[in-house]
């Protein structure tokens, strides 16, 4: 408790402080600065100062420091946005009137009606008419003789001198509570990238790498050492890497992989699994976390024969932190997390009889009064789901906005769509507020791919009793120096071995090529880079059905581009230069460790497959004026398969059938025009053979749905297209051209985005031309060939 200043006191405190002087430069009509009020009114209340350590604005200087983190301990004063304070700006009346308010405890209510007495109180923002009407009722804050309150005037240091000395005269200020400031340090969505190492192009990758994520890490840690660390899943499967210890050189019992082992090396605390991890199946998986010394959390996998949650539903991590007293003391924060029950679907032939899932919000809502009852403080909620939105499907995929609604979660570190949160993300979702990082007031952080970012939580908590409540808390992201190759030497060290293996790996030769093979313009012409994955995959399954009683039937293959600039990223495209094909090559062609499938299907499930690939694009309106955006970038492109055995055009004029997902938006649109098998429109009736991979095949979108599952093998797709280049020993990259857009009229102007890069890529390709710069990094091109 500090002591009560008198007037004269006060004055001295302002003399002694600089701030008011009597000089012909510094007179009491000279107008005050936010950061000079609060250090004034610090010196006031003659507190005792701390380090200034927890201070999350990163405009104030250290020598403020200490007096904005005690304000904020004694909750006067909030910030203009979670990382700006701006300490030089001027002092207006109305905000200096409002600190005072916020430090005196009053049972009595003061109606915003208040301020109804000025002339000018309708200048009084909305938000502060609260606060304000408190401080008139105070007596901290009064008008002119004119009837006006003048609330957006800069105050001068003499009326700065007037109000403090009203607020210390008569009135006992608000008792600061021991306090902490709570760091929550979330990764999510590394798949395997843990050196700054680009394995597709066998080179140095700056920008990305858990290995630049931990120099974010680290500086995190010093700024405020009351740190946690989490990460939110899909570790261990995404790059060469993982393949090299899952498949090459395949993990043993006793080892430690390699993404484990980074993570013991940075001290992470908790750990859940993204959807990735369960691509290699239950039984690896096991093998995998079986060496981590922080739990794996998960709410919602149960296993399908005995009904119980499969994984550790939660933890309770109690930690030893510093409070604003400078002692310590142990916070406990409980810790749970979920993945999508899509699982079920995207691992169908792995998990199948084996787990169920429960719905992700239903999940949460349980196990969050367990935590509580276990004695947590804090609860942190590590979902791998993307942000989704405010209406609640039972088991949909993404659904942390919804988490945000749940009743006494305070944190959410967030994932699986590969975006960032709170930085670049347009939402229209009620209660985000970007500027804080928060939805419904709870802290939400989403840091990228592959450790582009670093998610930062920070969170006030305020000592009641013998617990401790959570005050405030923000939500930011880091983004890692890609000028830098600036890493933390401990993860790299900690996967030396592995990283050095997986290189002479995919250094291997299979093959060569004749011609450059790129996904650039993928999306908008039949391409080479599918053209190789559908001709692999068309040989191995003509080879399977051969002497069954499939043998009669057409064999035909889907493929989609994995790599074209997906989810904004203006560097991912595959590019494979002219010459030696290497298993890194492969690689860079097809990403997924999916495995080859073979459906047996209809004529009409074809089309409607294909109906559901041309969701691609947008609709294009011929009586249009001015440029029209070609590709619908909430559209997936990994799920616009390209199918080969047939040709087709697609006619984008015409409203898509489907949407991203496979719901039917126009039951009766038709974008599949002219299909046709061997050369004849195709028989409807007629029964097909249809070369996929696991993934496609054990989901539900349009054509697939009422397929008939003949064979899943074990064969991995990327293994046959290495067998298939190594049988041809040399390839002509180029495509059959078996589809096309129907044509659209030359006044149309059709307009894509991709890489800048692929302007050296142009060529002979006069169907498409550069026109400049696209958005967020991206390079403009328009599309001849559909006029």
């Amino acid at each position: 408790m500090w002591k009560k200043l008198s007037a004269s006191a006060l004055t001295f405190s302002l003399l002694a402080g600089g701030v008011i002087a009597e000089s012909a430069n510094a007179s009491g009509n000279e107008e005050i600065t936010r950061g000079e009020f609060v250090k004034v009114v610090i010196d006031a209340l003659d507190v005792p100062l701390g380090s200034g350590e927890t201070v999350k604005f990163q405009d104030v200087p250290d020598s403020l420091k200490p007096y904005i983190e005690k304000a904020v301990e004694l909750k006067l004063i909030k910030g203009k946005t979670a990382t700006q304070f701006a300490p030089n700006d001027k002092l207006t009346r109305t905000h200096a009137s409002i600190i005072a308010a916020r430090g005196i405890q009053s049972s009595e209510t003061y109606p915003s009606s208040l301020v109804d007495q000025f002339k000018d109180g309708d200048k009084i923002a909305e938000s502060n008419r609260e606060e304000v009407a408190k401080a008139v009722g105070l007596g901290l804050l009064s008008g002119y003789e004119d009837g006006t309150v003048r609330p957006n005037n800069f105050m001068t240091k003499a009326q700065a001198q007037q109000i403090l000395a009203n607020f210390l005269k008569d009135y006992s200020p608000v008792e600061a509570n021991t306090t902490v400031a709570l760091r929550i340090l979330g990764t999510t969505d590394i798949h395997t990238n843990i050196v700054n190492y680009d394995y597709y192009k066998d080179a140095e990758a700056n920008n990305l790498g858990l290995a630049k994520t931990a120099v974010l890490i680290d500086e995190a840690r010093k700024e405020n050492p009351n740190t946690l660390l989490f990460d939110n899943g899909d570790s261990i499967q995404g790059t060469p890497l993982g393949s090299y210890i899952q498949s090459v050189q395949k993990l043993k019992d006793g080892e430690i992989h390699p993404s484990i082992a980074a993570m013991i090396a940075l001290d992470y605390d908790a750990a859940t699994f993204g959807n990735h991890e369960f691509n290699y199946g239950l039984e690896y998986l096991d093998e995998v976390t079986d060496d981590a010394p922080f739990p794996y959390l998960n709410a919602n996998v149960r296993n399908a024969t005995t009904k119980e949650l499969m994984y550790k539903p939660y933890a309770i991590i109690e930690k030893e932190m510093v409070d604003s007293n400078g002692q310590s003391t142990t916070i406990k924060v409980g810790v749970t997390g979920i993945v999508p029950p899509q699982i079920l679907k995207w691992d169908k032939t792995l998990l199948e009889g084996k787990v169920t899932v429960d719905d992700s919000v239903e999940a949460v809502k349980a196990v969050v009064p367990q935590i509580k009852e276990a004695g947590a403080d804090v609860v942190v909620v590590l979902s791998h789901s993307g942000l989704g939105d405010a209406k609640h499907e039972v088991g949909e995929e993404d659904i942390t906005y919804l988490l945000s609604t749940i009743p006494d979660v305070d944190a959410i570190v967030t994932g699986h769509a590969h975006d960032v949160f709170p930085n670049k993300v347009d939402t229209s979702l009620p209660n985000v507020v970007l500027e804080k990082g928060t939805m419904n007031d709870v802290p939400v952080v989403m840091a990228g791919k592959f450790g582009s970012h670093l998610g930062v939580i920070d969170l006030q908590l305020e000592k009641k009793g013998d617990s401790w409540d959570v005050t405030e808390g923000t939500g930011a992201v880091r983004e890692i120096d890609k000028d830098s190759s600036k890493v933390n030497e401990a993860v790299v060290n900690s996967v030396k071995d592995a990283h050095a293996g997986t290189i002479d790996y995919v250094r291997q030769a299979v093959g060569t090529t004749e011609a450059v093979i790129h996904s650039y313009f993928s999306q908008v012409q039949d391409d080479p880079s599918i053209q190789i994955v559908t001709n692999a995959q068309m040989d191995y399954v003509k080879a399977k059905v051969k002497g069954t009683s499939y043998e009669g039937l057409p064999v035909l293959s889907a493929g989609a581009p994995f790599k074209a600039g997906t989810r904004s990223d203006p560097e991912y495209y595959t590019f494979i230069p002219k010459g030696e094909l290497a298993i890194k090559n492969v690689a860079d062609l097809y990403l997924y460790d999916n495995t080859v499938s073979m459906l047996k299907l209809t004529g009409a499930d074809v089309k409607e497959w294909l109906e559901m690939s041309a969701g691609q694009f947008h609709h294009i309106d011929v009586n249009k004026a001015g440029e029209q955006q070609l590709i619908n970038n909430d559209f997936r492109s990994y799920n616009y398969d390209v199918i080969d055995g047939v040709t087709y055009e697609i006619d984008v004029t015409q409203p898509a059938k489907y949407d991203a997902s496979g719901n039917v938006l126009n039951e009766g649109a038709s974008r599949i025009v002219n299909l046709q098998y061997d050369g004849k429109p195709i028989d409807l009736k007629q029964e097909f053979v249809v070369a996929t991979n696991n993934y496609r095949a054990s989901g539900t979108l349009p054509g697939v749905r009422n397929a008939t599952a003949i064979e899943n093998y074990t064969d991995e797709n990327r293994q046959v297209i290495i067998d298939y280049i190594l049988a041809e020993k040399t390839i002509d990259p180029s495509a059959d051209g078996n589809w096309k857009f129907s044509p659209i009229l030359e006044s149309v102007e059709v307009v894509f985005e991709s890489s800048k890069k692929a302007v050296d890529v142009l060529g002979e390709n006069t169907a498409i031309k550069y026109l400049g710069e696209g958005t967020s990094g991206f390079g403009k091109y328009s599309l001849k060939s559909i006029k």
